[in-house]
């Protein structure tokens, strides 16, 4: 099956405030030399042979280190370039949010819905954002007939949740204080949760300094024409480089004639990309996928074990210290890749202590959680390997918080498998049902994998 898209673009034609143009294309790239940017004879842009909307393809061989563009700083789109610039530094303060997006969002508000905006041409590009396919639009019903089990329905809850307080404690007052600049009637909150998406699929964060990592909160998103059109794949063959002055798009992998020439956001599951960027990537495609353990439901996989009051008082205080360890917690998961667990730590030490006899948990707990073997501290760590190892009590507590898992989503492995294998019923699915498959396919071949494991 083919490698999917990093997210969906809209179809070109006239904007619904009629911005658009014949081709948004050529006019995009005709305000790419206007802003100095640097495009590659080696590519061009184009719809016809990408896998998803516009794509960067290869007109010539690639050899590794290419520079296939670069965009000055200047072109970024963000709270620092916008026309707007100024009214956002001095309302700074006002404008701290949860997300750190508000005076991006803010920024994007403004320049998409004015006429005389420097960056017409590079929205021209989406001419609305209704082709934005992200969970977050989908009816209730669908999203959790279709995602029960596999994180996103809670995510998207969580994030529609703080764009309704975000527009209505920080955005709306901003824009009443500034009326010559800002009409509520235009900029609703339905346009600033499409912008949000917007910014989920397409923003860039530049990473930040090692020395300023322990510091410094993350950098703001911005946009980036150009890189954004890139479509991702989990095995991709360029990446984008940050200097002072510029930012560069370096090939890292040969390329030919004709191929796609793909970006990547990072190390990201299939559930990450549904949930910010509304595609994932069909098995085995993505190498990066994981599936996750709530932690609760270990929690909840030892009390069902327990046989007296006495034993579930004693899971309890248990489960109460792991939590003041900040081992765990009510919201947290244990996160398992296909070759390792993620969360080794946490993983080994909760079922470490959810087996303990009482008298065990006792000594553990004078001892405040620390060990002083220095064997038992290196054998604390769990890989694929060391599982089929555990003493017998954690393996079955570890087994049973999969079982557990499995029975959260709609439907077994094998209805899945087979679905997949039947290309007919397959292509019969909606985008969305597809998208969704691909989901729930890879976490539970991951849990199934443990399974076998730990069995």
């Amino acid at each position: 099956m083919a490698s999917a898209p990093k997210r969906p673009k809209a179809a070109a034609g006239s904007s619904a405030r009629g911005k658009g143009s014949a081709d948004p294309l050529s006019g995009f790239l005709a305000w790419c030399g206007r802003a100095g940017v640097e495009l590659s004879p080696k590519v061009r842009l184009s719809r016809e042979g990408a896998v998803a909307g516009y794509g960067m393809l290869a007109t010539e061989e690639l050899e590794v280190g290419e520079v296939l563009f670069t965009i000055p700083r200047t072109a970024l789109l963000s709270q620092h370039t916008s026309s707007i610039q100024a009214l956002l530094g001095e309302a700074q303060e006002s404008l701290q949010s949860q997300s750190g997006w508000v005076p991006l969002l803010l920024a994007l508000l403004h320049e998409y819905t004015a006429s005389n905006s420097h960056w017409q041409p590079y929205f021209s590009l989406w001419q609305d954002f209704r082709s934005l396919d992200h969970p977050m639009f989908w009816p209730e019903e669908e999203r959790t007939r279709l995602l029960q089990g596999t994180g996103i329905p809670d995510a998207v809850d969580k994030d529609l949740a703080n764009i309704q307080l975000e527009y209505s404690s920080i955005i709306l007052p901003f824009m009443e204080s500034h009326p010559n600049i800002f009409d509520p009637k235009l900029h609703t909150l339905e346009l600033y949760k499409e912008l949000v998406a917007f910014v989920m699929a397409y923003s860039f964060q530049e990473p930040l300094e090692e020395e300023d990592e322990d510091e410094k909160g993350p950098n703001p998103p911005m946009m980036v024409p150009v890189a954004d059109i890139l479509n991702h794949v989990a095995n991709h063959n360029a990446n984008l480089e940050y200097a002072p002055q510029c930012l560069r798009m370096v090939t890292t992998q040969p390329i030919s004639r004709g191929q796609e020439i793909f970006n990547t956001y990072g190390q990201m599951a299939n559930w990450q990309l549904l949930h910010m960027y509304g595609f994932a990537e069909p098995y085995p495609g993505n190498t990066n996928d994981t599936a996750d353990i709530q932690m609760v439901t270990v929690c909840k996989a030892a009390l069902q074990r327990t046989k007296s009051e006495a034993q579930q008082q004693l899971v309890s205080e248990q489960w109460d210290f792991l939590c003041q360890l900040e081992m765990v917690g009510e919201e947290g998961a244990f996160v398992l890749g296909w070759d390792e667990v993620l969360t080794e730590e946490e993983l080994s030490m909760t079922l470490k202590v959810l087996c303990m006899s009482e008298e065990e948990f006792k000594e553990y707990k004078e001892q405040g959680g620390w060990e002083d073997n220095s064997k038992e501290e290196e054998n604390s760590t769990l890989s694929y390997e060391a599982l089929s190892r555990l003493k017998l009590p954690c393996k079955k507590l570890l087994y049973d918080s999969v079982l557990l898992t499995l029975e959260s989503y709609r439907s077994d492995l094998k209805a899945e498998q087979d679905l997949l294998n039947n290309k007919e019923a397959y292509e019969k699915l909606s985008r969305r049902e597809q998208q969704a498959l691909h989901v729930r396919y890879g976490q539970k071949r991951i849990l199934h994998q443990l399974l076998e494991l730990v069995r």
